[in-house]
């Protein structure tokens, strides 16, 4: 298992393998589809965005409230497919790093291969596990989306694994060249 950090981003994500165990740490933002939808249209209108895309990492997730003094209740990740007419556009824009669950679109597929960015999978079902990995979490833009709004996550050996690498390689065996 190979532990890797998102302050050194740009360093390690276009080594990744199809197939590979990572712990990931460091800094990782919140956002589904509502929130991809308003991304669209800050970046379209030339306005600000709440977090910077270049060298960040999303992680399709909504995560509950938090309880027991936790920082963060279940966590775990989200269908991508709903994300993909998003990529391509923030690819462009220095995203190199998403979190879900399931197989992506052809469109995500040349989006990584063209921006030098990987796909990872969190295991579906394992909220509690995932959010045992977060250490902090706060909410940084749309707080009226609740459970949706974009959450500043610090992570810390957050069990991941390399869904589609820069190359296009996949772990779904329909889609690997």
């Amino acid at each position: 298992m190979r532990k890797v950090h998102t302050d050194h981003l740009q360093e390690w994500v276009g080594t990744l393998h199809a197939g590979e165990s990572v712990l990931l740490s460091g800094t990782v933002y919140t956002a589904r589809d509502a929130v991809h939808k308003r991304l669209k249209a800050l970046i379209e209108e030339g306005k600000p965005l709440p977090f910077e895309l270049d060298g960040s990492v999303i992680y399709y997730a909504g995560p509950t409230p938090a309880k027991d003094g936790l920082p963060i209740g279940s966590c775990g990740p989200t269908t991508s497919s709903r994300m993909d007419p998003y990529m391509e556009l923030l690819s462009a824009h220095g995203l190199k790093l998403t979190i879900g669950k399931g197989d992506r679109s052809p469109q995500v597929y040349q989006a990584l291969r063209s921006c030098g960015g990987a796909y990872l999978c969190a295991i579906g079902g394992a909220g509690a596990l995932c959010a045992a990995s977060v250490k902090a979490a706060e909410v940084v833009a749309f707080p009226e989306l609740g459970c949706e709004s974009v959450k500043k996550l610090t992570v810390e050996d957050f069990p991941l694994f390399v869904a589609i690498d820069a190359d296009g390689h996949s772990i779904f065996p329909h889609t690997d060249e």
